[in-house]
């Protein structure tokens, strides 16, 4: 049996104590491996694009048993079935969960589809006791990345997010570099980037929707709306231009800011802001806008000041939306930043990484510029980047060790629930405040209605029993 949660039965239910029933599930025990010595046996859940190389580097440390896709092409399933020639092949996750043979026998699920997908799969398989990889960022909604954080904990599963960036020693460098004081007392973040690369705003919108024609026979686009509201196959949209249709991705931000606020999100020890506002330029109910200056303020952490971060993307009147002109000046020695890219403003010094996942860093002082050198003293080197991050997370499952991988949910949750309030505040058009504690807009009813989506009949499955 299914429960159908839609959003205003959300906000009457979001807090602390009644979110409870969200998150209680069966006493299903961890996977059968967990600790073993074995290979591990993994279904991958979208194979093309992106999922093509995750679940082959998945393949190459676990025996891939399950694959499944909505594309029957050569770019998704028909390659899969190519390289992983004894798989079960699938084109509806909900089948593959329904399966006992391969439930039975699965250790660990690869979950790189689009955006609006992520969760239900990835809680689907937590509530099995099946360990989950899933790529950027690590869902759709401010409520499902709450939801995933806490199913994770509950079945006591090994996570990782898919931003490789994680894994870099430059990141873990930098990360214990800041909070060793290496550049004082951090008030101020600016993250920037390239994005939007596909079209969006002002291209497209309600009024300019994309054009529907037939579906492609290897297509499977029920099964590729999933979740989302019905409508017809449109060539605009998949197979790439999803993410900026708010139905389906999560814009410019849910795609990058996963991999380049990491730093800043990770050495700063940020969790929720209290406070969010946006300015953003082409706004509408379809696509995501054509640029946007977000601002975040987090509070206090312990002994660590407040911060405010911003986010910058797209173009205003023909010109990238960028940090402050003065900023920039005092980290380029050029006048200009790389395309995408992240600053900390210390009191001692400023940290400026031209790379999109912080994986190198400039040090910039009243002296010059010096780049930050050396190896995570710490932290446990990695430097594998996309692959290392597999590594990582199977060997936390083999450990039985959850934050063995650090990209695991309980942190990962966190950083995409930050981020996509950005969403919230943009579709809003309103600043608000907001309460990390009971996951609860305070003062701006317009915001409420996108923290979390009402999934389309059939696919209404984060309260399934199993």
């Amino acid at each position: 049996m299914t429960m159908r949660l839609n959003r205003r039965g959300f906000l009457q239910a979001t807090s602390a104590a009644s979110l409870g029933y969200l998150f209680t599930g069966p006493a299903w025990s961890v996977s059968r491996a967990a600790g073993a010595n074995g290979r591990l046996a993994v279904a991958g859940i979208g194979v093309g694009g992106k999922g093509r190389s995750d679940i082959e580097q998945a393949g190459n440390l676990m025996d891939v048993i399950a694959i499944c896709d909505i594309d029957e092409s050569e770019r998704g399933l028909g390659g899969a079935k190519k390289r992983f020639e004894k798989a079960k092949v699938f084109t509806d996750f909900r089948k593959l969960f329904a399966d006992a043979d391969i439930v039975r026998n699965l250790d660990a699920v690869v979950v790189s589809t689009p955006d609006h997908t992520h969760a239900l799969p990835s809680v689907m398989a937590m509530r099995r006791g099946k360990h989950v990889y899933c790529q950027k960022p690590l869902t759709h909604t401010v409520f499902e990345a709450r939801l995933m954080r806490e199913v994770a904990k509950q079945n006591k599963v090994c996570t990782q997010m898919g931003n490789q960036g994680t894994a870099a020693n430059g990141l873990r460098r930098a990360v214990e570099f800041v909070q060793g004081g290496g550049i004082g007392a951090v008030k101020e973040a600016h993250v920037w980037t390239n994005r939007p690369i596909w079209p969006q705003a002002p291209q497209v919108s309600a009024a300019k929707p994309p054009k529907t024609g037939e579906c492609p026979k290897h297509v499977h686009w029920d099964e590729f709306l999933g979740p989302a509201a019905d409508r017809p196959y449109a060539a605009g949209i998949h197979p790439f231009a999803w993410r900026g249709f708010w139905d389906f991705g999560t814009g410019a931000i849910g795609d990058m800011a996963c991999h380049t606020a990491n730093t800043a999100f990770m050495a700063l020890k940020l969790a929720s802001p209290s406070r969010v506002s946006a300015e953003a330029g082409d706004v509408n109910l379809l696509s995501c806008p054509s640029y946007a200056h977000v601002t975040m303020e987090f509070p206090a952490r312990g002994n660590l000041q407040p911060v405010v971060l911003h986010w910058y993307e797209g173009k205003k009147n023909g010109q990238k939306v960028l940090p402050p002109e003065d900023l920039i000046r005092k980290v380029s020695k050029t006048g200009k930043l790389s395309d995408s890219g992240s600053i900390l403003v210390g009191e001692k010094a400023i940290m400026y990484s031209p790379n999109d996942y912080g994986a190198e860093w400039i040090i910039a002082t009243d002296s010059g510029h010096e780049r930050l050198t050396g190896s995570p003293e710490k932290l446990p080197i990695n430097n594998g980047g996309d692959p290392g991050q597999k590594k990582e997370w199977v060997a936390a499952i083999q450990a039985n060790k959850p934050t063995a991988a650090l990209a695991n949910f309980d942190y990962a949750s966190l950083l995409t629930e930050a981020f996509l309030l950005r969403n919230v505040a943009i579709r809003a058009g309103k600043a608000f405040e907001w309460d990390g504690e009971t996951g609860k807009v305070k003062n701006c009813p317009e915001a409420e209605p996108f923290i979390h989506m009402e999934y389309r009949k059939g696919w209404d499955l984060l309260n399934e029993k199993v």
